[in-house]
């Protein structure tokens, strides 16, 4: 790895010495990778997983599967899934506008009703 340190001043130089003896404690504290590993290992066949279960691309064991899928609570949907609702209000200008009055108000009936001084019962769809 090569970087190029010419265009640095000493200032920088300094700075840059500094967050490099920072970053060579921090990793001359961490213990070898090798013991990590080992320690990850032992403590998943403890459990009866093997690393790659938990961490590799093979799939989890039937029976844990199993498992998980029975304590697991069902999953909760984004929002509230509702029924279609027929259109309850109509543009005047462009009847093939309409809104069910659930959710944020169209730009066309929020415009007319701010600066048309209409109100939105004006764009009630009349039933037969």
């Amino acid at each position: 790895m090569s970087i190029d340190l010419t265009g640095l001043s000493a200032r920088e130089l300094g700075a840059l010495i500094r967050t490099a003896k920072k970053q060579q404690t921090i990793v001359a504290k961490r213990r070898p990778i090798t013991k990590v590993r080992a320690q990850l290992s032992k403590l998943a066949k403890a459990e009866g997983y093997t690393i790659e279960e938990l961490f590799g691309d093979a799939p989890a064991a039937p029976r844990a599967r199993k498992a998980a899928k029975a304590t697991k609570a069902p999953a909760k949907t984004a929002g509230r899934k509702l029924g279609k609702v027929a259109p309850k209000y109509r543009n005047p200008a462009n009847p093939k506008e309409t809104w069910t009055g659930r959710g944020k108000q169209p730009r066309w009936m929020a415009e007319l009703t701010a600066k048309g001084g209409k109100k939105p019962e004006d764009f009630l769809i009349k039933k037969a």
